[in-house]
C-alpha cells in the first residue's frame, strides 16, 4: 500500500473579463496598425518526426498568413492576456495559432512555485479532461480500422459487464447512464491509502452493482461522467493488448513527434510538476490519480497544437470519422451547447461551431478550443488553478463571430466534472 493524501479545492472570485466585442475592436486596431509592415510568406515547414516501430506521420506545412495579419492577431491576443490571465494567478502556457502558425505564445511562472524552474515550451502539464479528446479519438481510430463497432454494447467486448444498453457510443457521448467512479469508489468503502486502477472501477461496477446509486437509463440524457472514459481506456487495452499509456504513445505521440507528451503512470510522479491551488499551496496526489482515459495526459501547448493539426481530415482520420466526432448527440435541451464523441461544442445560430474541451484536476486546468471554419486554435494550460483559463473562449472573437450575449461560463469546475463536488464532500467529512 502507498500512503497518499487528499486535496481540497476552494471556490474563487470571478475575474474581470473584457467582452468579445472589445476583442474584435482590439483586433481591428491592431490590423490597421500592422498594415504598414511588409507582408511576406511566413516560413512554413513540415514537422520532423521520429519513430521506431510506429508509422511516421508528416503534417502539412502551416497555411500562409500575411505578416500584417499575424502581427494583428498577436496584438489582440496580447491585449486579452494582459487584461485576463495577466491579472490573475496564472502559472502556465498560452498558445494561439492560425492555420498552424503560432501568432501568440507566452509562458509564465515556474514548474515548482517558489523555485527557479521557469515554465517553457517544453513544460508538460496534466490537461485533465482535455485528455478525453485523445481517448475518444483512439477509440474512433480503432473503429475506423474495423477493430470495433461503436454501436455494439460494451458487453460484447466485456461479457460480464452487466449494464444492458450501454454501447461504446454512449460511453463516448456521456449518455451511458453510469454513475461516476469519483463518487462510488469512496461510497463503497474503497481504502483511500491505495491507488484505484481502471480495472478496479470496472470490477466495482460489475460486482457491486446492487449497491450503486444513480444508475440511469442508457441514451436517455447527457450526464457527464468520468467512468465512461475509464472504461474506454480499458477497451483499447482489450483490443490492442497494450497498456493504455503505451498504446497512446505508439498510436499518436511518437508518430506525431509529440516529444513532451505522455499518459501519467506512477513512475512519472517524480518527474512531473506538481499542481497548486489558487493560493499557491501544493496539492498532493490522491487515491484517484492513477485512473486514466478520463484524465492524466501530460502535454505541452506546442504538442497540443501538433495534435490539433493532425485532426485535419485525411491525416489520421477520415472526414466521415471526424463528422461523427463533431456531431451533436444531446439535444434534449435548447441552447448552443452540446457534446459529440469526446468533444464539447457550441453550435451557433449562424451555423458556426466551436469544438473544444476544458479540463480541471487538482490544481491543473486547461482549455483547448478549435475553430475549424477559421482554422484557428486556442490553448491555455497551467498548474496553479485559476478559472480565468476558461475565459479563453473570448479569444474566438478575434477570428469570427463565436459569441452570444449572456452566454454563461461553463468552466470544468461547474459543468464538466464531479471532481470538485467529490473534494467538497471530503472536506465536509473532515469537519
Amino acid at each position: 500500500m502507498i500512503p497518499i493524501s487528499r486535496s481540497v479545492l476552494k471556490t474563487r472570485d470571478t475575474p474581470h473579463i473584457h467582452s468579445i466585442h472589445n476583442l474584435g475592436f482590439i483586433f481591428l486596431v491592431a490590423l490597421v496598425c500592422s498594415l504598414s509592415f511588409t507582408c511576406c510568406t511566413s516560413s512554413a515547414r513540415k514537422i520532423e518526426v521520429l519513430g521506431k516501430d510506429s508509422t511516421i506521420i508528416i503534417l502539412p506545412a502551416p497555411a500562409y498568413i500575411a505578416n500584417a495579419d499575424k502581427t494583428a492577431f498577436g496584438i489582440a491576443c496580447e491585449g486579452w492576456y494582459d487584461s485576463v490571465l495577466g491579472k490573475n494567478a496564472f502559472n502556465g502556457a498560452i498558445l494561439v495559432a492560425k492555420g498552424g502558425n503560432i501568432v501568440f505564445e507566452k509562458f509564465r511562472g515556474t514548474g515548482h512555485i517558489g523555485s527557479d524552474d521557469s515554465i517553457t515550451n517544453h513544460t508538460a502539464f496534466n490537461i485533465a479532461s482535455v485528455s478525453k479528446t485523445i481517448t475518444a479519438m483512439a477509440i474512433l481510430k480503432l473503429w475506423q480500422d474495423g477493430k470495433l463497432n461503436i454501436d455494439e454494447e460494451f458487453s460484447k467486448y466485456f461479457p460480464n459487464f452487466n449494464y444492458p444498453g450501454v454501447t461504446v457510443r454512449t460511453l463516448l457521448n456521456h449518455r451511458s447512464g453510469l454513475p461516476n467512479y469519483l463518487y462510488f469508489m469512496e461510497d463503497l468503502g474503497w481504502n483511500k491509502s491505495i491507488y484505484i486502477k481502471n480495472q478496479d472501477v470496472f470490477d466495482y461496477l460489475v460486482n457491486r452493482k446492487s449497491e450503486l446509486k444513480n444508475i440511469g437509463t442508457p441514451n436517455k440524457r447527457f450526464t457527464y461522467c468520468n467512468t465512461n472514459y475509464a472504461l474506454l481506456a480499458l477497451l483499447t487495452e482489450k483490443l490492442t493488448g497494450l497498456p493504455f499509456p503505451e498504446f497512446i504513445q505508439k498510436e499518436f505521440f511518437t508518430p506525431l513527434n509529440m516529444k513532451h507528451s505522455f499518459v501519467f503512470t506512477l513512475a512519472d510522479s517524480i518527474n512531473v510538476n506538481p499542481s497548486y491551488d489558487w493560493r499557491g499551496q501544493m496539492i498532493p496526489l490522491n487515491f484517484l490519480d492513477l485512473v486514466y482515459g478520463d484524465k492524466n495526459v501530460y502535454t505541452t501547448a506546442e504538442d497540443l497544437l501538433i495534435w490539433e493539426r493532425a485532426l485535419k481530415p485525411g491525416i489520421i482520420f477520415s472526414a466521415a470519422t471526424l463528422e461523427q466526432a463533431y456531431m451533436p448527440y444531446s439535444n434534449e435541451k435548447a441552447g448552443i451547447r452540446n457534446y459529440g464523441l469526446g468533444w464539447r461544442m457550441n453550435v451557433y445560430p449562424n451555423g458556426k461551431k466551436m469544438i473544444y474541451h476544458n479540463g480541471w484536476w487538482h490544481g491543473y486546468n486547461a482549455a483547448f478550443i478549435r475553430l475549424i471554419d477559421e482554422d484557428a486554435t486556442i490553448i491555455v494550460m497551467g498548474n496553479r488553478y485559476t478559472k480565468a483559463i476558461y475565459k479563453a473562449k473570448d479569444l474566438a472573437g478575434i477570428f469570427g463571430n463565436h459569441y452570444i450575449s449572456g452566454e454563461e461560463d461553463d468552466r470544468e469546475s461547474i459543468n464538466i466534472t464531479d471532481t470538485a463536488k467529490n473534494q467538497i464532500k471530503i472536506k465536509r467529512k473532515r469537519r
